[in-house]
């Protein structure tokens, strides 16, 4: 919690480099070794669209809206339906693939094995509708996906339930997302395998074959490299629906690296902050200072120095998930998350009996974000690896077992602490949020838990090298 901030670093400007829109990837027979993204500083999208199966009518203009989005957002764009494209030498061009409603099987062996490859040195997957509908045979591709396609219903207006708004595929999107698509139904859920971002409710459109649990978009790390799936774009409307398009862009952004984004499976979670009032109720504000509830879900700190904190229950061997972001002009806000301190109204003594883990952005290492303030700096380098900028999302897990603290950012594990001080103990205690001033404005939603087996806290306290 400091009161006094060193800046030790200074703002330094990027040079944003935009390429134009060049024309369909060309086959390189020779071959060749290079690794993704072989291209210079310059973000490069191939979209393949070539179908051995049905053949949707909207993939002009699905072709034209990542073509647009290239060129506002700065990444370069080829389209192609030539399988000859997936080659190792021409998929190095490029930062992901997208495969837009494809069908059927439309590669052959070679160009597997080059995808394959490709994929395993740090590539990355975008699927589009259809995407599901393509490649039975081949269980890489399958896994990569996600699912397959089982069958659909008639066109229709459905429910999508944002289960994450931090990923910047759904981060614009509110907590339901009404519109109109083919909704498809798929052999498998992939929810065991990948991190689902949003789902279907099967009550409010007919013929979803998935009892309850649908998924329709998601994510996940895949044997080395990257994959982004969504069910949406079978109409031509999809592609000129602005929240669609915005959907369709998160999710490119992540797949080529410009966003980083948790995409680990999680199950098991239970929500303690769900962005409505009600579920404040078991919160308990200490010290001076405030929360302030939107209309979006989320909760921005004002006023300080104190801390909101949960006094519903303690917690012994969990895993503590939340989504943040710094929300303030000046790009430089602080807050935390404190762990580990008993019941309390008085902010000071989850200081003095807890630990606080820090977000801020430009402070010495062992209080600046991702730290556990005061004891143990993060690893500075994977964490400005993982870290998204002030104005966007980020998403912490603090795993606590034992006496031992481990903190995620982005999926990326950036620090781990051992306690030793038994004043401090850190297995059993509270956790909380920090309103740390009245010029630093932290917003958090999505506040939840997992509970973890305690004979895992036993083993924890010995750190491994994981």
């Amino acid at each position: 919690m400091p009161t006094n901030r060193r800046l030790l670093t200074a703002l330094a400007g990027a040079a944003l480099l935009i390429g134009g829109v060049s024309g369909p990837a060309v086959s390189d027979e020779a071959g060749g070794s290079g690794s993704h993204g072989d291209h210079g500083d310059e973000r490069r999208v191939l979209v393949f669209s070539k179908t051995a199966g049905f053949r949707h009518d909207s993939i002009p203009e699905g072709v034209t809206a990542v073509r647009e989005l290239g060129a506002a957002h700065g990444f370069a764009v080829d389209a192609t339906e030539d399988a000859g494209a997936f080659t190792a030498r021409n998929l190095g061009r490029y930062d992901a693939v997208v495969f837009l409603s494809t069908t059927g099987d439309v590669l052959n062996t070679a160009q597997q094995g080059a995808f394959e490859r490709y994929i395993k040195r740090g590539g990355a997957y975008v699927g589009v509708h259809a995407a599901a509908d393509t490649e039975y045979d081949w269980a890489f591709y399958g896994g990569l996906a996600g699912a397959y396609f089982q069958s659909h219903p008639a066109i229709q207006s459905a429910t999508v339930e944002v289960e994450d708004h931090a990923h910047p595929a759904t981060a614009g999107l509110g907590a339901t997302w009404n519109r109109t698509d083919e909704w498809y139904n798929y052999r498998s859920n992939p929810r065991e395998r990948a991190h689902v971002l949003a789902s279907l409710d099967e009550s409010s459109y007919s013929g979803g074959t998935m009892n309850g649990d649908h998924p329709i978009a998601w994510c996940q790390d895949y044997q080395g490299g990257r994959a982004f799936y969504t069910g949406g774009g079978h109409t031509k409307e999809s592609f000129a629906e602005p929240a669609f398009r915005q959907h369709l862009l998160g999710g490119i952004r992540w797949a080529i690296g410009e966003d980083r984004a948790d995409c680990r499976p999680e199950n098991g979670y239970r929500r303690l902050f769900d962005g409505t009032a009600a579920s404040l109720a078991p919160w308990r504000q200490a010290g001076p200072g405030s929360f302030t509830l939107s209309d979006d879900g989320t909760i921005t700190s004002a006023g300080g120095m104190g801390m909101l904190w949960y006094a519903g229950q303690s917690f012994g061997s969990y895993s503590l998930k939340l989504d943040w972001r710094m929300s303030g002009a000046s790009g430089d806000d602080n807050s935390g998350v404190f762990v580990g301190f008993p019941p309390s109204d008085d902010p000071w003594s989850a200081v003095n009996n807890g630990y606080e883990v820090q977000i801020d952005a430009t402070d010495v290492p062992e209080r600046t974000t991702g730290s556990v303030y005061g004891f143990r700096s993060a690893d500075i380098g994977r964490r400005d690896r993982a870290l998204n900028p002030p104005g966007e999302w980020n998403t912490y897990e603090i795993r606590v077992e034992g006496e031992r603290l481990r903190v995620w950012l982005n999926g990326v594990r950036i620090n781990d602490f051992t306690n030793t001080d038994p004043v401090r103990s850190l297995r059993d205690g509270h956790f909380g949020i920090q309103n740390h001033g009245a010029d630093d404005q932290v917003s958090f939603r999505d506040i939840r838990i997992k509970e973890l087996p305690a004979r895992a806290a036993d083993r924890a306290d010995r750190p491994p090298g994981d």
